[in-house]
């Protein structure tokens, strides 16, 4: 038995196309039979004919075979058409690409083993008492080509998750680099509010003690102003004089609190947590990067 290598539901679809394509070639035999019987039948009724009615007869009869012979060519490569075109919609189901080599059409030897195949398989008894229903490929249920398709799904399955896992620990690190740089940006804040403070409380503590100072002086002023009228002009100047001390003080303070503020941008605590949150935003920055890609 020829062996074309398929298994046994491939091979008995072959053989239903050879039975197909045989009987359409015995019919269109037995019709270019019946174009000669026609021309004898209907031309060859005289014992003798001339040169030129032996020439039209046979011009006529090459018409007709002609024409026979190029319409059943047509109808195979036709029909061939409509078989490819079953076999790559079947194909295409299964997410399968099949491809032709049409250059092993002409190939003699497996010519010769399809020659072959016809006459003994083909001609048999059990092949031919095979069910002759319409020609239809089964799915592939074949393991072969089934656990390729598994083995693709669960390798792209697989590949997901592992792209999801990737995904929420990114989004982990991501989120846990906004917690600690607000963190960080409370706790400088805190820092500066704290430190904003205490200069404040020592500003007002000075300008308590000055205010206490001058009123001190007032009230002696007045005092003196009732006791002793001469030392009046002496207590005037003093309380000018304690202005002017007190306008320079609170100058001074000024001074002291922007000097104080510059110190404090210059600590190694302010530069330590400015360093944190340029770090911060930079991961912040990478990690969404890499969220984009």
């Amino acid at each position: 038995m020829a062996d074309f290598g398929f298994n046994e539901h491939h091979q008995n679809e072959i053989i239903n196309y050879m039975r197909f394509a045989r009987s359409k070639r015995l019919l269109r035999v037995k019709t270019i039979d019946s174009c000669f019987e026609e021309l004898k039948d209907s031309r060859l009724v005289e014992e003798t004919f001339t040169v030129d009615e032996v020439r039209e007869m046979l011009d006529g009869l090459q018409m007709v075979v002609r024409g026979e012979v190029e319409m059943e060519l047509i109808n195979t490569a036709h029909t061939n058409v409509l078989l490819l075109r079953q076999l790559f919609s079947q194909a295409e189901k299964f997410y399968l690409r099949l491809q032709s080599d049409v250059s092993e059409l002409e190939n003699r030897e497996l010519l010769e083993q399809v020659a072959e195949f016809e006459k003994t398989d083909f001609t048999s008894a059990n092949k031919m008492n095979q069910e002759a229903s319409k020609p239809k490929l089964a799915p592939l249920n074949e393991g072969g080509v089934s656990e390729l398709l598994n083995k693709e799904i669960v390798r792209l399955q697989e590949e997901n998750d592992k792209l999801k896992s990737r995904l929420r620990t990114l989004e982990s690190q991501a989120m846990s680099a906004l917690d600690e740089k607000t963190k960080a940006e409370r706790a400088l804040k805190d820092l500066q509010r704290t430190q904003g403070e205490q200069q404040l409380c020592s500003q007002m503590k000075e300008i308590s003690s000055l205010e206490d100072t001058v009123a001190a002086l007032k009230e002696g002023y007045e005092r003196s102003l009732s006791a002793n009228a001469a030392s009046q002009k002496d207590l005037q100047e003093n309380l000018v004089t304690a202005k002017h001390d007190l306008l320079r003080v609170q100058e001074q303070l000024a001074l002291a609190e922007k000097e104080l503020e510059k110190k404090f941008q210059q600590t190694a605590a302010y530069r330590n947590m400015k360093e944190i949150l340029t770090k911060k935003n930079e991961q912040i920055k990478e990690i969404r990067k890499r969220l984009q890609k």
